[in-house]
């Protein structure tokens, strides 16, 4: 997916705003064989080699445009990769992933090989978005459906592929992990309007929509996707409540 890091970054502190309470859930230890999957561009893989001292860390994703910014911090012990989440192989004491899972399906298959990466006494740490029964999101398979966008994606949208709390708790159960902790919490971000919950997603969920829309129908997505939240939610400020699900597991 052709990525944006300064649209993505509109919003980064309330992007970045789940890791304190995704990287409390780690058993902080020196030493340790870290990958970070789906780093983006690598500002939360650089803290979590600043947290956990002496340790290698390994930031990877899947986009050549975030990689570029993330090297830029590279230094010894954190480096960065281009790869994907799924062909990602080895064993590691920590592995971890914020805000990108989601993009991946099929988390049933998923889920079981992130633990198959975890040497023996390590940990998986995850924070993915939940947030998929929002109207910024349910608008966008909508839209996507009407004229002339359903044409020219050819009837294609993105269903979300994230599973309920409780499912992702027996899925590492049913795969041998121990000291599972699950949750889900809404994030809020006061935002200026509604286009601002436009533009929010125009960095993320949108991303794969305008990927496969000819260019001349982005704005014209856009301006109906404006419309519909204007219909929503006041011209004032908007609470943005945004979902988010986190676990962990251990080895």
């Amino acid at each position: 997916m052709p990525w944006n890091p300064s649209q993505y970054h509109q919003f980064q502190q309330d992007r970045f705003a789940p890791f304190e309470d995704l990287f409390a859930l780690i058993k902080v230890r020196e030493g340790l064989r870290i990958v970070d999957l789906g780093c983006g561009t690598g500002e939360l893989t650089g803290r979590l080699a600043d947290r956990l001292p002496q340790s290698a860390v390994l930031g990877i994703d899947s986009s050549a445009e975030m990689l570029q910014r993330a090297r830029e911090q590279e230094h010894e012990g954190l480096r960065f990769q281009l790869g994907s989440i799924q062909e990602v192989e080895g064993n590691w004491d920590l592995v971890f992933s914020h805000a990108a899972i989601h993009w991946i399906d099929d988390h049933r298959s998923l889920v079981p090989r992130l633990l198959s990466l975890v040497s023996p006494n390590g940990q998986l740490a995850v924070q993915l978005p939940s947030n998929h029964t929002h109207p910024t999101h349910k608008l966008i398979i909508d839209i996507a459906g009407e004229e002339p966008f359903r044409s020219a994606l050819k009837g294609w949208n993105r269903p979300s592929p994230v599973l309920e709390i409780n499912e992702y708790a027996e899925l590492l159960h049913a795969n041998g992990a121990t000291e599972i902790t699950v949750f889900e919490k809404v994030y809020p971000s006061l935002l200026e309007n509604s286009d601002a919950m436009a533009e929010w997603t125009k960095g993320s969920t949108l991303v794969p929509y305008f990927e496969r829309l000819p260019e001349n129908l982005h704005e014209p997505f856009m301006a109906r996707y404006r419309e519909r939240l204007r219909s929503l939610f006041s011209d004032a400020s908007v609470l943005y409540t945004f979902r988010r699900t986190l676990f962990a597991a251990s080895r």
